[in-house]
């Protein structure tokens, strides 16, 4: 995980797919899920969805509150 990744979960948006457009932090478990039984996208995307499914899975999602609206 490099230092910034956090603060780009809730600043990135999702460049494709069904949810195009959607800051990463707030894309649904169910679709990261997907991600992980299928393969996450290599470069940058893959590794920060991968990092939120990490949260999400482990219920950590509220860690992300603080660095939201910067």
């Amino acid at each position: 995980m490099e230092t910034q990744d956090l603060e780009k979960l809730v600043t990135r948006k999702m460049p494709y797919g069904k949810y195009e457009g959607r800051l990463i932090a707030d894309l649904p478990g169910p679709y990261l899920n997907w991600f992980a039984r299928e393969g996450f996208p290599n470069g940058e995307i893959g590794r920060l969805l991968a990092l939120m499914h990490e949260i999400d899975h482990n219920g950590l999602s509220g860690l992300l509150e603080p660095l939201r609206g910067r």
